[in-house]
């Protein structure tokens, strides 16, 4: 599992006009290459009245699975360009498809491969970016009489609490960064004098807006 990387947020479309053409871009997460050609798919059965649904998507923890479809317009002048775009994003698990409406003026091959860059490039924007951190999950059960200090010195603190849970004690998880599991313990030791029974959980991703 990568320590960290960046997706998109996750659906999101957004339409530019250029030249009197419409380029509409679909954005989404997509976490396998079947998960891809779905989206796409759904994208290009909504508009299939459409003169191209253009397609990229760039999937797996080493970019392993790549593909570009031009889907009728010169070849190299869609796909790779929507391609580039989510490359030069750094984004992983994301699939972008382009639908186009021809409007009758002919952009060429460069005005192609700008029109379908800026439509992807707008679309992510539109749809969000964040960073996935990968994280312990710390589990804190402390008396319920800790509670309230417990719960107000987290939220002002740097750790972000995934989850409270209410039962014969109170029990609070919370996201650690790994290198930051040995002081976590000795600031919650510490701040309960010693009362917290502290307990290490599993790796989970930490999503964060960018």
């Amino acid at each position: 599992m990568l320590p960290r990387y960046y997706t998109v947020k996750g659906f999101g479309e957004h339409e530019i006009n250029i030249q009197k053409s419409r380029f509409i871009a679909y954005i989404s997460r997509a976490e396998s290459e079947e998960e891809a050609q779905e989206f796409i798919q759904t994208i290009k059965k909504k508009h299939r009245d459409a003169n191209h649904n253009c397609s990229a998507y760039l999937i797996g923890e080493n970019d392993q699975i790549q593909k570009a479809n031009d889907d009728g317009e010169p070849s190299g002048t869609a796909g790779v360009p929507i391609l580039e775009v989510l490359k030069k994003k750094q984004l992983k698990d994301t699939v972008a498809v382009i639908t186009r409406y021809f409007g009758g003026i002919k952009l060429g091959a460069g005005g192609l491969i700008r029109a379908y860059g800026k439509a992807t490039s707008e679309g992510i924007q539109a749809t969000g970016i964040v960073e996935r951190k990968l994280m312990k999950i710390m589990h804190t059960r402390v008396d319920y009489t800790w509670l309230g200090k417990l719960e107000n010195e987290l939220r002002s603190s740097v750790y972000a609490i995934k989850e409270i849970h209410y039962l014969d004690l109170v029990e609070v998880e919370t996201f650690v960064e790994e290198a930051q599991i040995q002081t976590f313990t000795d600031w919650i030791i510490e701040l309960t004098n010693g009362q917290a029974k502290i307990s290490e959980g599993d790796m989970l991703y930490l999503e964060s807006d960018i």
